[in-house]
């Protein structure tokens, strides 16, 4: 029987350092969120909030100008917030983080739990301004880490040489937007190649 599940994802690539970002708890998910987060966007703009957090979180999130609150999910800790990941150890609460959330139109996710996200956190490879997100649906994450390391494997260092000397030439080229696309697509046919 083929699965006719359909994989309805959109990849997108959120500026994290304008978006204001708040993870729930602060145990060894919330370390592993914030950290893969930090890795991707480093001056991305987080507060955490938990009742207690591990010593390895404490130490990622001084890092970077991570805000840590020390205290129980409230709703109220949703005000102007875009992006919310829960990952507290209460189900019940990752829960009603979720209601909360959609009642009030952020984008969630709750750790492990894929019927209450919004988003997955996939694999992620950052070679200077290439960026590359891996996604298994869901279903893998250690599928996209595999992927993932794959890929920063495969790709080439000076990657990042050939976007800028592009991007250089690319306001250099004389014609309308089509013409620039054409003349940059016959230059680059060799990356497939």
């Amino acid at each position: 029987m083929i699965d006719k599940e359909r994989n309805n994802l959109y990849p997108v690539f959120l500026k994290v350092n304008e978006l204001e970002v708040l993870i729930i708890g602060g145990g060894y998910v919330a370390e592993e969120k914030l950290t893969f987060l930090l890795k991707s966007s480093p001056d991305a703009k987080v507060t955490m909030v938990s009742p207690y957090y591990r010593k390895n979180t404490i130490k990622e999130a001084q890092k970077a100008s991570v805000k840590m609150i020390k205290d129980v999910y409230k709703k109220e800790y949703l005000i102007g917030k875009h992006m919310v990941i829960a990952t507290t150890d209460i189900p019940e609460v990752n829960v009603q983080v979720y209601k909360d959330c959609r009642a009030e139109n952020k984008l969630v996710n709750v750790a492990d739990n894929p019927p209450y996200c919004d988003f997955y956190m996939g694999g992620i490879v950052t070679k200077g301004n290439v960026k590359v997100a891996i996604s298994t649906n869901g279903k893998s994450p250690t599928t996209a880490k595999r992927l993932r390391q794959f890929f920063e494997e495969v790709m080439p260092e000076d990657i990042n040489q050939l976007v800028e000397n592009l991007n250089s030439f690319r306001k250099t080229i004389k014609g309308n937007f089509e013409k620039k696309v054409q003349t940059l697509n016959k230059l680059t046919e060799g990356l497939i190649n």
